[in-house]
């Protein structure tokens, strides 16, 4: 009637099997170096907006755009550039390593959308591309312009209508 069991519940009701289960996750689970993982992204957000600025520097100097043309111009180039090499293949490996640091700036923007445009491009322009290819881009151009609306407002009250 009664069976007996090394992974009876304990005094506490937790059950052995789950904390011997939780141990050899932990024993297993990859330490993550955070201090490494934040000083790298930092680095390499900090080149990919030195970057920018030399691409604005360039369009304004050489082209003879004005700074707000010029803004523009770096934009479509990162994004440009983002999307080539993500539909070559090297974009992941660099995220692998870069992290935050390439995902955050506009150019994981443009990552998002290219990699989800590549991986459902056999389904179809309309049930392909074009129903899944904002599938994670879309959450953040929702909370960007629900965020914009917000700090528009909140620059509204406290600075007014100037």
């Amino acid at each position: 009637m009664y069976k007996f069991s090394i992974f009876e519940n304990n005094k506490n009701g937790d059950s052995m099997e789950k904390k011997l289960y939780n141990k050899l996750v932990m024993d297993h689970k990859p330490k993550e170096k955070r201090g490494q993982n934040a000083f790298i992204a930092f680095m390499v957000g900090g080149l990919v907006g030195v970057l920018g600025q030399l691409l604005v520097e360039f369009y304004s100097y050489y082209l003879g755009l004005s700074s707000s043309d010029a803004s523009i111009f770096m934009i479509v180039t990162l994004i440009f550039f983002a999307s080539l090499f993500t539909a070559l293949g090297f974009f992941d490996k660099w995220v692998k390593f870069a992290r935050c640091g390439l995902i955050i700036p506009i150019t994981g923007f443009a990552h998002s959308m290219t990699s989800a445009a590549i991986e459902y491009k056999r389904e179809g322009f309309v049930t392909g591309l074009g129903a899944n290819m904002f599938k994670l881009a879309g959450t953040v151009i929702l909370y960007g312009v629900v965020s914009a609306y917000i700090f528009g407002f909140i620059r509204l009250i406290i600075m007014g209508g100037a």
